[in-house]
């Protein structure tokens, strides 16, 4: 396809983000949220960008997720104050720099195991103040997390009787969803998702210990908040609904107008009869592939194309006889990952009517520690 004038102004590979169709995203988890009464807690790790977070928190979220540290350092310097970091905090050197995050404003931490909450009592102890926790509880990810049930109760009671800290929250992340292949599958483990965190928190309860919260995450299982507050879920953190992607889109949960993000790439090489190269690889698209879709992302316009492989800087497509792409024709490609995409580059073109409106800056870019 040729390019539009709006799109000549562009150096391809760009990742654009529809900003019409992000705020819509945005103000739809929102209102989802506090129909069904439950707070927002977004993950950040999908968009790593400060103007986007405080978009999140403007439309009504309580708070911020994130993975690491390093992006908890950035979003304070962005202003947010009330983080939870999704993630073990293991090592001398990461809880000093904990330590002075938790001097300036309020930081909650996920654990699973008593030795990270040991160290955490230590830096509250020596802070002279009390770390909120997140026990994370395996339910069906099979990543971190003890069991549902009597073994996450164990594990919280020996938590609870440390000085320096207090159990804030059951969470877990149900990201086992993304295989799912129908929104009905999806529910089923929205449900046992929640499930397996309120179990735990009956038993705790029998046992005289009260854990008040109950934390989901996941965009999949997000889509059925209401079901879930009723159940008596008290808080969600999905993170990939600002951009939507092929994950999301594959399974039927989203339509592709709350897909923001798109990936414009340009033909560079017509080198065979079926095979078409863009200038877009592994470090524009990412590696991510998909369990309900062939290759690495979709071209709405031209579905029946498919990004067969990629090297780091060639996208390799397959293309029908009937479809002809000639060199310096451009393609727009919806990601199977819009998280893993983000996380490739410095910046993201924020467009809206046609115009590029605004530059977005993936302030947490690189920060794994």
């Amino acid at each position: 396809m040729r390019l539009d004038a709006w799109q000549e102004t562009l150096d391809t590979p760009s990742i654009v983000i529809d900003l019409d169709r992000l705020e819509a995203n945005l103000k739809r988890t929102a209102e989802l949220a506090a129909t069904a009464g439950v707070r927002l807690r977004p993950h950040t790790k999908t968009h790593k960008s400060i103007w986007i977070a405080q978009e999140q928190l403007r439309h009504g979220a309580s708070g911020i997720t994130v993975a690491k540290l390093g992006e908890a350092e950035v979003m304070a310097e962005g202003g947010m104050d009330d983080i939870l970091i999704a993630y073990p905090i293991v090592g001398r050197l990461k809880l000093e720099r904990l330590a002075r995050l938790l001097q300036r404003i309020q930081v909650s931490v996920s654990v699973d195991s008593y030795e990270v909450a040991k160290g955490l009592s230590d830096l509250g102890e020596h802070l002279k103040l009390r770390v909120p926790l997140y026990v994370d509880v395996n339910s069906g990810l099979n990543r971190c997390g003890k069991e549902p049930g009597e073994e996450t109760a164990e594990l919280a009671l020996a938590i609870a009787k440390l000085p320096g800290i207090r159990l804030a929250a059951l969470m877990t992340h149900a990201g086992q969803a993304y295989s799912k292949s129908r929104a009905d599958d999806c529910l089923e483990v929205a449900l046992a998702e929640a499930e397996a965190l309120l179990e735990s928190q009956r038993v705790l309860r029998r046992l005289g210990v009260d854990v008040p919260d109950i934390s989901v995450g996941s965009t999949p299982t997000s889509k059925f908040i209401s079901a879930l507050a009723g159940l008596g879920v008290t808080e969600m953190r999905p993170g990939a609904y600002v951009f939507g992607d092929g994950s999301q889109l594959y399974t039927g949960l989203i339509e592709e107008e709350e897909c923001a993000m798109s990936i414009y790439a340009t033909v560079v090489s017509t080198p065979r009869p079926g095979t078409v190269i863009i200038d877009s690889g592994s470090k524009t698209l990412s590696n991510d592939s998909s369990a309900h879709r062939r290759g690495f992302g979709i071209i709405p316009e031209l579905p029946d194309i498919y990004v067969e492989r990629l090297s780091e800087e060639h996208g390799i497509l397959s293309v029908p006889e009937e479809i002809t792409l000639q060199v310096g024709d451009t393609v727009a490609i919806i990601p199977n990952h819009c998280c893993a995409v983000t996380n490739l580059h410095d910046r993201l073109l924020g467009m809206r009517n046609g115009q590029i409106e605004r530059i977005i800056t993936v302030d947490a870019r690189g920060k794994v520690t």
